[in-house]
């Protein structure tokens, strides 16, 4: 089987650099742009179903690519992005002012970090992604699923699915509305495409975003 794992388009807060976690961000108007040149890049691939993580920033790039196809969009919470606590709606600067040694871990050793006041750690999200991903991938096979997601949860799962930790996070990279490729086949998972955003007219962003 195959997953075509897409990150949402962006959002303002992902301008503003502010942590969004689970925080319900709407798209911004270049953010729906992305979506629909997404969706027109993805009309010709054979899509059997379409899974989005409940937030509507991911579920309404997931719903441009649907409209093409004529699919429905089934949701699964345990797509939803990291709980990033009482970080969440805070932009990264005063982040930073505030937790100075939780943030500077955060982008050293995030492995380490559990989000504060209720926030989840990387490994929760690996793994209720990985368990749906197995899901999955035991449900449809032969099927090419789209599913949409979020930064950590797409980071989380590609390190997960390629056998490496979560210390390895921040070595791998999602743009918004990034094309990712994943095959299970025999038992094993390989990542055949990452991060693509030619459709967006560029091989690679340059952009270095503050917030997930």
């Amino acid at each position: 089987m195959r997953i075509i794992l897409i990150r949402h388009g962006e959002t303002i807060w992902n301008i503003e650099g502010r942590y969004q976690g689970q925080e319900d961000t709407p798209l911004s108007e270049r953010g729906h742009k992305q979506g629909l040149l997404l969706a027109e890049a993805l009309r010709e691939i054979p899509i059997d179903l379409c899974i989005s993580s409940p937030l509507q920033r991911s579920y309404q790039t997931c719903r441009f690519c649907a409209d093409l196809h004529g699919l429905p969009v089934a949701t699964d919470e345990r797509l939803t992005e990291i709980n990033h606590g009482s970080w969440e709606g805070v932009l990264a600067g005063d982040i930073a002012k505030r937790y100075p040694t939780e943030f500077a871990l955060w982008h050293t050793q995030p492995e380490k970090v559990q989000m504060p006041n209720g926030g989840e750690s990387l490994e929760d999200v690996r793994r209720r992604a990985r368990a749906a991903f197995d899901e999955y991938a035991a449900k449809y096979d032969d099927k090419t699923v789209l599913v949409a997601a979020h930064d950590a949860v797409n980071k989380a799962i590609i390190c997960d699915l390629l056998g490496l930790d979560m210390s390895h996070f921040w070595q791998i990279k999602q743009d918004n509305t990034c094309v990712n490729v994943l095959e299970y086949t025999g038992g094993t998972w390989r990542v055949v495409l990452l991060n693509s955003t030619q459709h967006l007219g560029f091989l690679f962003s340059g952009i270095e975003q503050a917030g997930l």
